[in-house]
């Protein structure tokens, strides 16, 4: 009888990407109903609640067979968030809070931001809609000039990540290109690699980094079989920089790396809540029992760094942030991305008089993520027959 054969990494990889797939298929169709939802007078936290639950719903719907008895954990990887105008992210109210009465209003730039996952392989997507804009009423202006930087940085990155080359290429190219349309990258935003369970891996993407942060930060090389989730967020003002303000802080995550024995009763009820519902993955306080105790528990957790926030900044006022966050793989066979395109964003709806003049990276834009076989063998082909010609006209 012939030995079991071991699983290679190169099918382990593929069993994950089919995960990560089923995951950014339900990101997908919840986000195309946020997107829907996104109109004039729409609450916030009304499409905050939705979407968590629609997520619920449909990773609920999948994977349901035990593996030796053991459910296969899915869920939410990112709580929704729905950030408006000059909210960088994660503004996701509660109910209790004086801002759950913000209301959509024409005109706004809303960053709606989710993800799912299946087994601990998540799917995160953000976009950017603009309230009541139509092809007949596109948008104009600093909006259209922040939101189609956005998009073209964020074209420009998933060219760039890919194995062999470096992250400072993809934190210079974004610079350029949010300097074409008179934009830039908002400070000190990070995107991470991913993998099971993780969400901010230890190699990572910088955008706009200080100066300090520019000496710290280290250089890494993109190799294969890595996941990265890239998170392209661009202001209209002038330095790219945030701060915090009134806003509460809802969304949280359990740091993996850090252990602490909580010494408050409720803060030890609330970090096994925490655990037992979210796990890994950052969560909105809204999914706990208790929001009053959740709020007090978590603040020992935080103190000692088991539970870090999601803190919500804000850029100047009259400054607009647009964003785009997509999930990529770097597959044997090339870079695969895992969520799909914008749902919202068309160019006839985004009209930005600036244009990106810079070369080499126009050229970028024309490329394809990954050379498709057939293209390769005819370009091998003619190169072979290219070193040939002279030998045969001797």
């Amino acid at each position: 009888m012939s030995e079991p054969t071991q699983p290679t990494e190169e099918s382990t990889a593929q069993v994950d990407f089919t995960k990560y797939k089923t995951a950014a298929d339900i990101t997908n169709n919840v986000m195309k109903k946020l997107v829907e939802m996104s109109v004039e007078g729409a609450k916030v936290i009304d499409i905050c609640v939705e979407g968590d639950k629609l997520i619920e719903q449909g990773t609920g719907a999948v994977y349901n067979k035990s593996v030796k008895g053991v459910k296969v954990p899915k869920g939410l990887a990112f709580p929704t968030s729905v950030s408006v105008n000059n909210a960088v992210a994660h503004f996701s109210p509660l109910a209790s809070d004086p801002s759950s009465s913000q209301t959509l209003a024409k005109g706004d730039v809303v960053k709606l931001h989710v993800g799912a996952h299946i087994d601990g392989f998540a799917a995160i997507s953000a976009e950017t809609v603009v309230v009541g804009a139509s092809e007949q009423e596109p948008v104009t202006g600093r909006r259209a000039d922040v939101i189609k930087a956005a998009w073209t940085a964020a074209e420009v990155a998933m060219r760039l990540v890919k194995v062999g080359n470096k992250n400072w290429a993809v934190t210079e190219a974004v610079s350029k290109v949010a300097a074409a349309f008179d934009c830039k990258p908002v400070e000190g935003m990070l995107s991470c690699q991913q993998s099971q369970n993780v969400i901010d891996g230890k190699k990572r993407i910088i955008l706009n980094p200080s100066e300090a942060q520019k000496k710290e930060f280290e250089a890494i090389t993109f190799a294969e079989n890595e996941v990265y989730g890239i998170d392209i967020l661009i202001s209209s003002g002038e330095d790219g920089k945030a701060r915090l303000e009134e806003s509460r802080t809802t969304i949280y995550q359990k740091e993996s790396t850090v252990t602490y024995q909580l010494k408050m009763k409720t803060s030890r009820a609330v970090f096994s809540e925490v655990q037992k519902k979210a796990g890994a993955f950052p969560f909105n306080i809204r999914c706990l029992e208790d929001e009053k105790r959740a709020r007090l528990g978590l603040q020992e957790a935080v103190q000692h760094g088991l539970v870090k926030p999601y803190e919500v900044m804000y850029t100047p006022q009259n400054t607009f942030v647009a964003g785009f966050h997509f999930t990529i793989a770097l597959l044997p066979a090339g870079p695969a991305l895992i969520t799909q395109a914008p749902i919202w964003f068309k160019p006839e709806l985004v009209k930005s008089e600036k244009e990106l003049e810079d070369p080499e990276l126009k050229e970028l834009l024309t490329k394809k993520l990954r050379e498709d076989k057939k293209s390769k063998k005819k370009k091998a082909k003619a190169e072979g027959s290219e070193e040939t010609a002279p030998a045969a006209e001797q």
